[in-house]
């Protein structure tokens, strides 16, 4: 079959979800057997997000082809499994650079470069996507009407009309819920639909967002006044969970729905089994186990893939992942003990830059010295180092050569090939690099058999362990376990000793999903909960 084009867009206001209910499209129609992409536009002039404040916009997340995304790319990764790259994240600021290269380039012949055509063509041939597809879902970031957002609107409204029934419009919307008045709004869901149609566009289905269940008389009237079927208007109300909102969206039809708009006949409802067993072991993982995330960024979305890796190994091992954010700024060594109580493992987070590092040390300090199951992730590996450094090996004055470039002891160093590198974005060693276990380490038995001792996983740094100190390290206790086999890079470092104590280059929570949990989180969290080593 042609490839079919799903548009989802968002109204009233931003961060309604917009990712979730995209990955849960792709989830349904890949549980159909359909083979999908998700791709994500946003509107900002940034390049990518990678130079970007996770305050501004959440963590970074990393393609496997070495491409700095938007967090929601996680989120479609996790929930349907397929492997993202380059072309599912596309910004204004990319779309803009490639059609004013051209025009430096001579490519238009003279002629005057306009947002239509040009750029709008350009959006199109990307939203397009080139491809063995039976579906590409593409989700528009920021809120209808806004400024930015308006070449995209035109690009989707030129592709429905060339496309015909070959393309479908998701809108999502929001339904207040007035506390004085105690009555659900439809009146923004109107606006937003209205606002929509100015510009050319008739959504087929309406997703509303709510806070109470809507009954049927309200999604009527939603349906009678946006123009939309009955069928097509869809509740998304609050879950205890953004992995139930797929078994509620099929609960609901859309899936059905986006077919017969289609005109493919819709067939059985696929019973989605291993999904729903992941959702019962969910509901049945009561006990909790408390884990430190020591970062940072005091925001839920900076470490959004580490919460989520963590949440998923947990109810893989049957708990409940209590995360206790612990600001590395606070931290000193006479308040450690105090922060890290009741913890049963820590998590020492990535980042860039001075701030919060010496909080970072002492952490990893303290699983070291108390034996707390420990794991840290790319700068938080490099603090681990740092301290066994300053703290085992006797060098006080060891650093990382990002924080003193005249450490004496520079036992983390920048790169070879990134000495002569000036540019910020899109420069460090980005994507997926092979890695090869030690037999027989903590990390080798965590990837279990079945990956042999060759692993592959993405990374976003500029600095390295510096092999000139590798034997010192190996003969105090502190083994390099895996190693990249073309650089020779140390890409993970533990201690056998201990419990659990492993320190990663890479980011493992890039890879971890629903179906299959990254299994360094995997021993981790059973670390945590046996507090034994071998369990």
């Amino acid at each position: 079959m042609d490839t079919k084009y799903i548009f989802v867009t968002g109204g009233v206001v931003s961060s309604l979800g917009k990712g979730i209910i995209s990955a849960s499209i792709g989830k349904l129609l890949q549980a159909r057997g359909y083979k999908i992409t998700i791709q994500k536009f946003d509107p900002y002039i940034n390049i990518d997000p990678g130079t970007l404040n996770p305050y501004e916009h959440g963590e970074c997340y990393v393609t496997e082809d070495g491409f700095e995304t938007d967090l929601d790319l996680g989120h479609y990764e996790r929930f349907t499994g397929i492997r993202t790259t380059r072309d599912n994240s596309i910004t204004t600021g990319r779309i803009y650079k490639t059609v004013i290269d051209r025009e430096r380039h001579g490519d238009y012949l003279g002629k005057t470069i306009q947002v239509v055509p040009h750029i709008t063509d350009e959006i199109k041939q990307r939203m397009l996507r080139k491809g063995d597809y039976d579906f590409v879902i593409t989700e528009v970031g920021g809120t209808i009407g806004d400024i930015e957002s308006a070449p995209f609107m035109e690009a989707i409204r030129q592709l429905r009309w060339e496309l015909g029934r070959d393309a479908v419009c998701v809108h999502l919307t929001y339904v207040p819920y007035l506390k004085a008045a105690d009555e659900l709004k439809t009146k923004p869901t109107q606006h937003s639909v209205k606002e929509l149609q100015s510009m050319g566009i008739q959504p087929d289905i309406l997703v509303l967002r709510t806070e109470r269940h809507l009954d049927n008389a309200l999604r009527m009237k939603v349906a009678s006044f946006c123009n939309v079927d009955l069928e097509c208007v869809v509740q998304s109300e609050d879950m205890p969970s953004i992995y139930e909102v797929p078994v509620n969206m099929q609960r609901q039809g859309l899936d059905a729905a986006i077919l017969r708009k289609i005109g493919i006949p819709v067939g059985e409802t696929p019973a989605m089994k291993p999904w729903r067993d992941f959702l019962e072991k969910q509901r049945n993982a009561t006990q909790e186990v408390h884990v430190a995330l020591v970062g940072k960024y005091d925001l839920q979305d900076a470490y959004k893939s580490i919460r989520e890796s963590l949440n998923l190994a947990g109810i893989y091992n049957d708990v409940k992942a209590k995360i206790h954010f612990v600001n590395s700024e606070g931290i000193t060594g006479e308040n450690i003990g105090e922060r890290l109580q009741g913890m049963a493992g820590i998590i020492v987070c990535p980042g860039f830059g001075q701030r919060g590092i010496e909080g970072k040390i002492i952490a990893a300090e303290y699983g070291r010295t108390h034996d707390v199951p420990t794991f840290g992730i790319c700068l938080g590996m490099q603090m681990m180092v740092i301290e066994f450094a300053r703290n085992v090996l006797g060098y006080q004055d060891a650093n990382s050569a990002e924080m003193d470039d005249q450490t004496p002891h520079n036992v983390i160093d920048i790169m070879e090939e990134q000495k002569n590198i000036t540019e910020m974005g899109g420069t460090m060693r980005l994507g997926a690099y092979e890695c090869v276990l030690t037999e027989g380490s903590r990390a080798w038995e965590a990837y279990g058999n079945h990956h042999g001792d060759k692993i592959l996983e993405r990374h976003r740094h500029r600095y390295e362990f510096n092999n000139a100190y590798k034997e010192e390290y190996e003969a105090a206790g502190m083994k390099c376990v895996g190693i990249n086999p073309a650089s020779n890079l140390v890409e993970i470092v533990e201690i056998p000793e201990k419990k659990w104590y492993i320190g990663t280059q890479f980011h493992p929570e890039y890879s971890s999903t629903v179906l299959h949990p990254h299994p360094l989180f995997m021993s981790f969290i059973k670390a945590c909960i046996n507090g034994t080593a071998k369990a």
